[in-house]
């Protein structure tokens, strides 16, 4: 798997996260507790809206894009669940390499020490 995917899948974890959390937030504020752009978090919506994961319901009378909720769909739930245990799953290698390197690294340490 490329980084340009784990970045995606990773996108897809935090925003349905975020969404899970608080639905009243706007795409500006997702942008922010996420750390991507404001384009991104609408690409990465808009996606989602079509595969039917997340739903959008204007809830003030404004044209505002303020003024929109986002939620999960049944089906939204269960792939934030799916999404949820890649993403756990992926970050365990990750962890479990990095723990390797380390340890490398302290062996490469004692090494030259002596």
């Amino acid at each position: 798997m490329n980084q340009k995917t784990k970045f995606s899948q990773d996108v897809e974890y935090y925003l349905l996260r975020e969404i899970a959390s608080r639905s009243e937030l706007t795409q500006l504020e997702l942008a922010g507790k996420i750390g991507i752009s404001v384009g991104k978090v609408n690409h990465v919506l808009t996606a989602l809206v079509r595969k039917g994961v997340v739903k959008m319901e204007n809830f003030k009378q404004s044209k505002s894009k303020k003024g929109y909720l986002y939620l999960l769909t049944t089906k939204g739930i269960k792939e934030k669940k799916r999404i949820t245990l890649n993403f756990i799953r992926r970050k365990m290698k990750e962890y479990e390499s990095l723990e390797q390197e380390i340890g490398q690294a302290r062996k490469e340490i004692k090494e030259e020490v002596a």
